[in-house]
């Protein structure tokens, strides 16, 4: 009777074990690919640890939202980030990245995002894969768009030279101290100059994303994609700088 409760005993250990090390922190997770549609943009979301929420989801939403539309150019979206392991954003939120441009081959990127992170003001601009990853896709990408702080990290990859932009209301002054030849602009929520849209961030992000989906769709789309987030859309009410 002992012997046969031991070994049974045994036997539960064994299996509970087993399934610890399935599901415990350092299992692995199997990959899942996104769907990338041969007719569509590409839009990649940089993302990193500290990546603020506001700026990275509010673009994701408006642009991804145009895959129910009819007639359009609709767009793939995904993140690429350093790693495949989950990263935190500022608020707490993990996220598993798409894509790992330190070690993946890439679809091409039609537009590239950068949303606002809790280090593009000192260690991200000293992080010179990132940057160089960022410069390479700029010259493919039809757009490149940024977010609050990201205009940062545009800024420090030097392809915003020449172009004029703008970065978090804070921030302003910062941003001109650290890149003074840039020409820089204030009390707008956006700036759109070449192929580059630099936003004011925060919940402005909304205006940027959707002043660039009624730019390669025209306002009717716009509407209908600021409707389906219950969003009053007016591009001619909204501050901004259009110089493309």
């Amino acid at each position: 009777m002992n012997r046969t409760y031991s070994l049974l005993v045994l036997l539960l250990c064994t299996i509970s074990c087993a399934d610890s090390k399935k599901s415990g922190a350092g299992a692995s997770l199997e990959r899942t690919m996104p769907e990338l549609k041969s007719d569509r943009y590409n839009v990649a979301f940089l993302i990193m640890d500290g990546t603020y929420n506001t700026e990275f989801t509010a673009p994701f939403d408006i642009f991804q939202h145009t895959q129910y539309r009819k007639n359009i150019k609709a767009m793939n979206t995904f993140t690429v980030a350093n790693t495949l392991d989950p990263i935190t954003t500022f608020e707490g939120v993990r996220l598993l990245p798409d894509f790992d441009y330190t070690r993946d081959s890439l679809p091409q990127i039609d537009i590239l995002v950068v949303p606002s992170a809790e280090h593009h003001l000192d260690t991200d601009l000293e992080d010179s894969v990132m940057l160089d990853f960022v410069r390479r896709t700029d010259q493919r990408a039809l757009f490149v768009t940024s977010h609050c702080d990201g205009a940062f990290v545009l800024a420090k990859a030097g392809i915003l030279d020449g172009v004029t932009s703008t970065t978090f209301p804070s921030d302003i002054g910062k941003y001109k101290e650290l890149f003074p030849h840039l020409e820089v602009k204030d009390s707008v929520l956006f700036v759109h100059d070449g192929k580059y849209i630099t936003s004011a961030g925060g919940a402005k992000s909304f205006e940027a994303s959707l002043y660039l989906c009624e730019f390669l769709y025209g306002k009717e789309i716009a509407e209908s994609l600021a409707k389906g987030l219950v969003i009053d859309w007016k591009l001619d009410q909204v501050p901004k700088l259009i110089l493309q």
